[in-house]
């Protein structure tokens, strides 16, 4: 179980076996044994090699924090703007990312003053429909299957244009405001 952890985190960075072993002061063996859970590595050991690869020691014993949300208990959320029925796909406690479903009735939308979020980056994907974007000075018209990505700092509203059909889309805020 350690051992996948350290080899799934040596190669998510480019790192060879020969490099991370260098920069540790072990055996390229020792350390390809380790990641197979064959060997047990002194503290030490295990520390400079959770170094080397940019993890803290208690990574490699944390339970990966998983979470289901079935259609129809999504936790209802409102962000603002009209005609909107938004629900939260994430858990209120995930941190890394926040995932927004958005049904956007006709003529529905943020408002028209523009506003940014607290977070680095904002992917929008539209699952149906049509969305308008505004951004300072740029409107972008959105189609299903497109996807925007933009700086949550950047001011921005949006809104459904259609006078018939509603609109759905997936918003992502990376890290969670």
């Amino acid at each position: 179980m350690i051992g996948a952890r350290l080899r799934a985190a040596r190669q998510a960075g480019g790192l060879t076996l020969a490099s991370v072993a260098d920069a540790v002061g072990i055996t390229k063996g020792f350390l390809s044994r380790l990641e197979r859970d064959e060997v047990s590595p002194s503290v030490a050991s295990l520390v400079a090699v959770c170094g080397a690869l940019g993890l803290r020691v208690g990574d490699l014993f944390e339970t990966p924090q998983t979470s289901l949300v079935r259609v129809g208990e999504a936790a209802a959320i409102n962000f603002g703007g009209t005609d909107v029925h938004e629900v939260l796909l994430t858990p209120g406690t995930q941190r890394q990312l926040q995932a927004i479903h958005s049904d956007i009735a006709p003529g529905g939308g943020g408002g028209e003053e523009l506003y940014s979020l607290d977070c680095e980056v904002e992917l929008v994907f539209v699952l149906a429909g049509e969305l308008r974007l505004d951004l300072a000075g740029e409107t972008v018209r959105l189609f299903r299957g497109d996807a925007f990505t933009m700086p949550g700092q950047v001011p921005h509203t949006w809104s459904n244009p259609s006078a018939t059909d509603s609109c759905e889309v997936l918003w992502v805020l990376v890290p969670a405001p």
